[in-house]
This record gives structure tokens, sequence and C-alpha cells, in this order.
């Protein structure tokens, strides 16, 4: 029996009254970059005209383009210790960062599932616990799960990133395996120099994501506990490749890789993460003294390098107490910032300008509890991009 589908002959609840079908095109677009994030994506759903706009790539790009102009702290915060995992996004601004002037965004995650986040890349922002993933948008609230890493191993390097020549965005994983053809043991030790990064999957956001392999030419061994950072086209981690530590890059529109030698450096060798320093890859390397060596990576292709030493007054100094703390980047003002590693009732972080040494210190009440893990991330930018 042939089955009838009905069509209803309702007209869409969004085009009755809309008044936004009344106003030019260009004043709609003007009301619409005024807004934020949030209300954006709220409009999405209100109003099928203005949902025209939204959805339109051009709009996105435009909103992007202004939201650049002014970057953005953005704070995420893992709860939790109970059936109801909550995680949260709070974005302030850089230049009035009062708590007048943070949003703050909610979802609810899998139970014990603390997502460790990667920088955010144009807005957008990836998440992983384990082989689990998730890529979202912390300015609407919208997150979306991707497929589980190809894998059985837990030593995994993700960093996300933002292909500009095809307008993709796309997460790069790697995983940790013993190369046992050329193992060199002492009693059941496995050196450190016959350990690679054997497995190379990438992923790209779009309506048929998938995990693939890709080839890598170089041999190297990623380091778990550090972050790879995206810019202009590439994404960065720092690797063991041929028993030194050195710079790899992954180039996400031709999916090739390439390494960077670093300074001979002792202290270079041992220690440094890397930050975005007004807009250039830099590694700050900061070992047992109150001085910060900042390598500045002036031009990839030749491998030229400059150094700067930066003196940064004690922890106890800046925080009143001792505390953990680490440096979370670097501001295209010059200003570094700290954040302490253990969160507390009172939530705050610094920045230190080491031209004028004044201290700027951003407080955020109500924020974190003792249980919380917390990340700091700066130059972030918002965006009203729907997944």
């Amino acid at each position: 029996m042939q089955r009838v589908i009905k069509r209803s002959t309702k007209p869409d609840e969004r085009n009755v009254n809309d008044p936004f079908t009344n106003l030019p095109p260009e004043l709609n677009v003007e009301i619409l970059m005024k807004l934020p994030p949030k209300s954006i994506a709220r409009l999405r759903f209100a109003s099928k005209h203005l949902s025209t706009i939204i959805l339109d790539k051009e709009f996105t790009k435009l909103y992007l383009t202004r939201s650049s102009a002014q970057p953005r702290h953005l704070i995420s915060v893992h709860r939790g210790g109970s059936n109801m995992q909550m995680h949260r996004f709070h974005s302030l601004s850089q230049d009035h960062p009062l708590p007048s002037n943070y949003e703050i965004v909610s979802y609810k995650l899998d139970p014990n599932l603390p997502y460790v986040f990667t920088p955010p890349v144009r807005g957008l922002i990836c998440g992983r616990d384990g082989t689990k993933m998730m890529v979202g948008n912390p300015s609407t609230g919208q997150f979306v799960s991707l497929p589980r890493i190809k894998t059985r191993r837990q030593e995994i390097l993700s960093v996300f990133g933002y292909d500009p020549v095809n307008d993709l965005y796309k997460v790069l994983c790697m995983t940790v395996v013993a190369k046992r053809s050329n193992m060199s043991r002492v009693g059941n030790v496995v050196s450190w120099e016959d350990i690679v990064s054997e497995e190379h999957q990438v992923i790209t956001l779009g309506a048929k994501e998938k995990w693939r392999m890709v080839e890598c030419k170089y041999p190297h061994r990623h380091y778990l506990g550090y972050q790879g950072i995206y810019k202009d086209g590439f994404v960065y981690y720092l690797a063991s490749y041929n028993k030194k530590r050195s710079l790899m890059s992954f180039d996400l529109s031709s999916e090739d890789f390439n390494v960077t030698k670093l300074p001979e450096d002792k202290m270079l060798q041992q220690f440094g993460e890397l930050v975005n320093h007004a807009g250039k890859l830099t590694i700050a390397s900061q070992a047992y003294s109150s001085t910060i060596d900042l390598w500045v990576l002036e031009d990839a292709n030749k491998e030229v390098w400059s150094k700067a030493a930066v003196v940064v007054p004690p922890v106890t100094d800046i925080f009143g107490t001792f505390h953990s703390v680490g440096l979370m980047g670097i501001l295209g003002t010059g200003e570094m910032v700290f954040a302490p590693h253990t969160s507390r009732v009172l939530f705050f972080f610094v920045c230190y300008d080491p031209k004028s040494k004044n201290v700027r210190e951003i407080v955020m009440n109500g924020v974190v509890d003792g249980s919380d893990t917390i990340q700091v991330f700066s130059d972030h930018v918002e965006s009203c991009m729907v997944l």
C-alpha cells in the first residue's frame, strides 16, 4: 500500500508578522552586527528572514572581522564531582575586564568526561577526553561531537586549526607507539629516541567528517602535556626529532609536515612552551629563575630566531601568596598573562607589562570552586558561526 504524505499548509510561524522582512537588507545586517553571538543564535530560530543572513558565510566572515579588532580573554571552567557535569566559558574584554563585561555560556557534558581544550581558532574551540572529541562555538554554546579517534592508545596530542585556502576547519591527532625494530633497552626501559608519533590522523569538519591517516616523512615524538597552536594556516607543536627538541609544523591545506630546528641553547632544549606573541610564533622558556627567555621565530624558512630575556616579579609579589602559576599567553600589547594552575573561590589572573613593569589584576568572583579545572586563553575572538 502506498503511503500518502500530507504536507502542512500552515505558514512558517517565523514568517508571520516578521518585522525584519520590511527592513532593508543592509539595515538587518547592521542590527545583527551590533548583537552578541548568543542573541544572534536565538534570532536564527525567531526570524526566517534573519536566519538566511545569519547562515550566510559572508555575514559570518564580516562578524569575525569586526570581532578580531576586539580580542577577548576566554576562561574555560569544568565542574565535576557530581551527576551534573557542567562546563562554562567566560568571555571578557581585554580592554575592560570588569565583572559586568563578561559573558557566560554553560552546557551539560557527558558524565565523567573532563574535556581539555586546545586554544580557540577564529572563535571556535576543540576539546578532547581520551578518544572522544568535540568542537564548538563557546560564544553561542553550540557544540558538536566528532567521531572517536581511530586508536586504542591514550597518549594523544590533538591540535585544532583552520585551512584558509579551502575555508575548512581541521583537527590533527597523533598517538605514540614504540618502534620495535630498533629499540634500545636498558632492562625493560625503552629509550626515548625509539618512541615516535606513528599514527597521524586528520579530520575535516563537515557533513561527512571522518578520521583519515596522513603520511609524515619526519619520524618524531610529540611531547605529552604540551599544547600545539594555530597560526596562518599551519599548526605547530614541539617534538623530539633526530634526538633534539624541534618545532614541527603541519600545513592544513597541503597536509604536509615540516620541521624547524631550534637554536642551540641548553635551556631551550629542556624547557619552553609555545605561545602566540603579537602575531609571531614564540617559545617561552623559563627554568629556575625569574627570567623568561622569549625565542621568537622571525623566519621559518631560514630558521631565524631572535631572543629576548624578560625578568618577571616573584610569584608572591604578583599573587600575594605562593601559587603554582603559568604563562598563558602574550597579548598584542606585549603584556604577559599569568594564571594559577589550581582553582580557588576567588579566581584571578594578571597581565604583566615588562616595559612599564605594571601589573593588572583581573578578578572573577563566583567563577570557580575548589574542584574546578580551569584553562585561560588569550586573543579569543567571538564568532556567530553555526555548526
